[in-house]
C-alpha cells in the first residue's frame, strides 16, 4: 500500500498576460493585498527562471531550466510552510503541467489571464522600453496575445486591464483564485 501524502495540496495561482498588461503590478498588488490580510503565500516571477544567456544547447527555450528552478524555490519554499504559489510569466497559463511538476505533480491550480488593447500595450510599453527594443517587444507582445487568446482553456478567468487601476484588476484577479473565501 502506498503511504497517503498528508501535505496539504499546494495552491497555485498562474497570472498571465502579454508584454504590458501589468502582470507585475498586478502580482505584487495581489501580494501587497495578501500581506495586509494575513494571508501566506509567495511570489515567484518566472522571468527569472531561465534569464540566462546563452540558454543551454540541450534547451534552447530554457522550458526545462524554469522548471528546475522552480522545483527548487518551491521545496525552498514548501520547506518553510508556504501552501500558495503566485507564479508570474507570459504563458504561464499555458504551462499548468510544468509548473504542477514542479510542485511535485499535485496542486490545485487557477489561472488569470490579464488582457489590454494594443493602444494600451503601446502607450505601457512605450512608456518603459527606450532604445531600439520598442518594435520587437511590441511586435512579441502582440504574437503572445495572440497564442494566449487562442490556447488558454475556459478553466482561465479573463480580465481587462485597459483604463482600470491596479488595485480593481487585483482584487478581480484575487477573486477568481478563490483564495481568499478559502481562508488563510
Amino acid at each position: 500500500m502506498t503511504p497517503v501524502d498528508a501535505r496539504p495540496e499546494p495552491e497555485v495561482l498562474l497570472v498571465a498576460g502579454r508584454s504590458g498588461s501589468g502582470k507585475s503590478a498586478v502580482a505584487f498588488e495581489l501580494s501587497a493585498r495578501w500581506a495586509r490580510a494575513g494571508l501566506a503565500h509567495c511570489l515567484v516571477d518566472g522571468d527569472n527562471l531561465s534569464a540566462a544567456y546563452p540558454k543551454p544547447a540541450r534547451d534552447p527555450q530554457g522550458t526545462g531550466l524554469t522548471e528546475a528552478n522552480l522545483r527548487a524555490v518551491w521545496a525552498t519554499y514548501a520547506a518553510a510552510g508556504y501552501r500558495r504559489l503566485v507564479y508570474v510569466n507570459t504563458v504561464s497559463v499555458l504551462e499548468r503541467e510544468l509548473v504542477v511538476r514542479a510542485l511535485g505533480g499535485r496542486a490545485r491550480v487557477t489561472g488569470a489571464l490579464l488582457t489590454a488593447s494594443a493602444r494600451t500595450i503601446h502607450d505601457r510599453l512605450g512608456a518603459r522600453e527606450i532604445g531600439t527594443e520598442l518594435r520587437a517587444h511590441l511586435d512579441r507582445s502582440a504574437a503572445a496575445a495572440e497564442l494566449l487568446d487562442r490556447a488558454a482553456g475556459a478553466w482561465v478567468a479573463r480580465v481587462p486591464t485597459d483604463g482600470r487601476d491596479v488595485e480593481v484588476v487585483a482584487r478581480d484577479v484575487a477573486a477568481a483564485s478563490g483564495w481568499e473565501t478559502a481562508g488563510a
